[in-house]
């Protein structure tokens, strides 16, 4: 590989500078990101706010350069407020559920993030814009709101994370906000969860405790 220069490291993957318009995000452990590209191209032109794709070619993925910073990040430096974090997140989930799923025949079904949370929204000159597509799938809504959730309450419940105040106020506000999702999609959220690799032992542990802390609705 060339070298390029390396902007971010997230878990399953690294981002690097090409030039100022452009990055690559490269997956650590191989895979195709074909299928990504392609949703993400089927977002984009039905308006929703995510990074425009120039190449995908197996584990890598030539992508816009976004500017500004992620949404936990503007949290942090207190340029965003918690209640307008979840109004925002409330929004992004909003906004994709009411896109038609690609492939769905039951019409419930929507597009999925499945990881949409404060470190992969980016705040940007042009607003909000999603990123990190490597979970998406087709589904009732209230999963994906349930992954959310779930993934705010792990933070909130972690041993020793600087992050736990801020994730617990964050999911509180975003329950808040949100439609609860049914339990049988928490429960849904909780199996995928368990199942991700990138997730260390000590976490997965944590997950029971996690969505201890989700509100359900029946179902």
């Amino acid at each position: 590989m060339a070298e390029y220069v390396l902007l971010a490291s997230g878990r399953d993957a690294d981002v690097f500078v090409l030039d100022e318009s452009r990055v690559l995000r490269r997956y650590r452990h191989g895979g195709d990101t074909a299928q990504e590209a392609a949703l993400m191209a089927y977002v984009a032109a039905e308006g929703y706010p995510v990074p425009r794709v120039y190449v995908a070619d197996g584990p890598d993925l030539v992508l816009e350069r976004l500017d500004g910073e992620t949404l936990l990040a503007s949290m942090l430096a207190e340029r965003t407020d918690v209640d307008a974090a979840a109004d925002l997140l409330v929004d992004l989930h909003d906004r994709l559920h009411a896109l038609p799923a690609r492939f769905g025949t039951d019409p419930t079904d929507r597009v999925l993030h499945l990881d949409l949370h404060p470190q992969n929204v980016m705040v940007t000159s042009r607003g909000p814009v999603v990123i990190d597509w490597r979970n998406t799938a087709e589904g009732p809504a209230d999963l994906d709101v349930a992954v959310t959730a779930l993934i705010l309450a792990e933070v909130a419940v972690g041993p020793g994370t600087p992050l736990a105040d801020i994730a617990r106020n964050g999911l509180d506000a975003f329950q808040r906000r949100a439609e609860p999702p049914r339990a049988s999609q928490l429960r849904r959220a909780v199996d995928l969860r368990r199942a991700d690799p990138a997730l260390s032992v000590a976490e997965k542990a944590a997950l029971a405790d996690a969505a201890a802390l989700v509100r359900t609705r029946a179902g």
